[in-house]
């Protein structure tokens, strides 16, 4: 039972975490703005897609980024047009980016590679590789402090990083800035905001914007930061399992950190236990483990963290007053 602590399990629970952290954020600001998106899982499919395929034919990790920014913000636009533009039901309008991502990757990669709905493999330069933190080597050697230095905090993708920093980043546009106020009042009351002369539609909008540019990192780092290319569903219900992390969190952004952290460890320990027989209880069912998410926030919802209560505009279109 030793894997449970160790430093594995934990470098590996980092690399979980980070698309889920990635997606919840950018469900966190479009949620916070009065629109719910279940969008997150197309989104994220379609980005890692299009990041994918934009490396292998530019021979460029950053043109993948901006192929897998641009293609999560316009299904973003799609669903903000949808949604806010149109009035339409927010829960169809994201049902239907996720269907729609699922089927057009999969056209798209096999009619234009061959290669069952992948995209080539990738060279290393291709995709954003591990960084070495300066010192990591000098203090690998230390006690404790070294190892976790070297090999826990040191050595992963770019995008990692910027998930982490996205964290007291979207504290600070949320709770000390003009932006974030506005977009949590728009989520709460938006008839109040329209009366203070704000309009109510483009603050949704940029939220939604900012949605899709966070979506759009999390199936980047998919599919050119851990992988070596786009294998078809690859986001595997990840966009799911952060809405999920997003109302255990309440809403609220270091929360949610430590939400998907703790659903990136669960993933991490099924992973390791794959194969492994536990003392009375022998092997335990892959299935179990990957439903571990979805249960422990059933659970803590009903029992030990109380109702989460969204914000009081979400999910209904703002019609104006005349």
């Amino acid at each position: 039972m030793e894997f449970l602590i160790s430093l594995q399990t934990l470098d590996s629970t980092v690399r979980l975490s980070t698309p889920l952290l990635l997606a919840a954020l950018a469900g966190l600001y479009s949620e916070r703005s009065g629109v719910f998106d279940i969008g997150l899982e197309g989104k994220m499919l379609g980005a890692a897609f299009a990041a994918g395929a934009a490396a292998a034919v530019w021979h460029s990790a950053w043109a993948g980024l901006a192929a897998g920014i641009g293609v999560s913000v316009l299904l973003a636009l799609v669903h903000g047009f949808a949604s806010i533009t149109a009035k339409g039901n927010q829960i169809v309008s994201g049902v239907a980016i996720n269907f729609v991502a699922a089927g057009l990757t999969a056209l798209l990669g096999q009619s234009w590679f061959s290669q069952g709905g992948r995209t080539p493999q990738l060279k290393m330069e291709e995709r954003f590789g591990e960084i070495t933190l300066p010192g990591s080597q000098m203090l690998a050697d230390i006690p404790l402090l070294g190892p976790v230095y070297s090999e826990l905090i040191s050595g992963h993708s770019l995008l990692a990083y910027v998930a982490f920093l996205a964290v007291p980043f979207t504290w600070w546009v949320l709770f000390r800035t003009r932006f974030g106020l506005r977009l949590r009042a728009v989520g709460e009351n938006p008839a109040a905001v329209d009366t203070a002369g704000i309009s109510v539609v483009w603050a949704r909008y940029r939220a939604v914007i900012v949605c899709g540019i966070l979506c759009g990192i999390a199936g980047t780092y998919l599919s050119i930061g851990v992988s070596a290319g786009f294998v078809k569903d690859m986001t595997a219900g990840k966009g799911f399992i952060a809405l999920a992390a997003l109302i255990f969190a309440k809403w609220k952004p270091i929360n949610v950190m430590l939400a998907c952290l703790l659903f990136g460890y669960l993933e991490a320990v099924g992973i390791r236990m794959q194969g492994r027989e536990l003392p009375l209880i022998g092997e335990v069912p892959v299935q179990f483990i990957q439903a571990l998410p979805y249960i422990l926030t059933v659970i803590l919802l009903a029992g030990f963290i109380g109702k989460a209560i969204p914000p009081k505009a979400g999910g209904v279109a703002y019609v104006k007053e005349r």
